[in-house]
């Protein structure tokens, strides 16, 4: 979606300063914020692309004055009223106000630690060959869906070459809704400076992106 969270080539926002040695985490509630969102996926039926789309899908002014673990977790209460496990009214009360909904088994404690460091491989086995090959020019397509996906608005419509094929893995798109992983053929597409920026873009600068398959048509 084209949403406040696509950052990239935007303009206003200033330089992208690094933290040298930045923690992981710089709080405990973050740690917390992040293992409780991959915990309650399991019992709340969400994938990683819904937990995304649950992330950015707010307005600018809410998701510009929240922090990285903030929007994690107005991600997760977003997600946990839609599917009925809890209510607004409870997350405001800091407590149960209403029976459990039946029928969903938590994960126990012992559980999110593994479940963790198994992630959630996405690569699955190709059903069609490659429509590109490493080296091709391709145009990113100017597309503006209304929800979730991963093709940054700075790149839509400007040529880049072919400079790495990852396989086939699922489809952030259509896994985001719930509408199958309809795994594709994922790429990095690198672009010149000038042909993203303009003639008075840095010739030595260059911006690599991956894109899945339908992302990209022959220039």
């Amino acid at each position: 979606m084209d949403g406040a969270h696509d950052m990239g080539g935007a303009k206003g926002f200033g330089p992208v300063v690094p933290e040298p040695n930045e923690p992981v985490f710089h709080a405990d509630w973050e740690r917390r914020a992040f293992a409780l969102t991959v915990a309650m996926a399991r019992p709340g039926g969400w994938n990683i692309d819904m937990s995304r789309f649950a992330r950015e899908n707010r307005p600018p002014e809410d998701y510009h004055s929240k922090s990285y673990f903030e929007l994690w977790l107005a991600g997760l209460e977003t997600l946990m009223i839609e599917r009925g496990l809890v209510t607004r009214e409870e997350i405001e009360a800091g407590k149960v106000l209403s029976p459990p909904k039946p029928g969903v088994k938590p994960i126990a404690p012992n559980e999110v630690t593994p479940a963790i460091r198994r992630g959630g491989p996405t690569e699955r086995e190709a059903k069609a060959a490659a429509m590109f090959a490493i080296g091709d020019t391709v145009r990113m397509k100017d597309i503006h869906p209304v929800t979730h996906t991963r093709l940054p608005q700075y790149v839509r419509g400007h040529l880049g070459t072919i400079e790495l094929n990852h396989g086939c893995h699922v489809f952030p798109d259509t896994n985001s809704l719930g509408q199958g992983e309809d795994p594709q053929w994922l790429y990095t597409v690198r672009f010149d400076g000038p042909e993203l920026w303009g003639k008075d873009g840095d010739s030595t600068l260059s911006v690599s992106v991956d894109a899945w398959e339908s992302y990209l048509e022959r220039a």
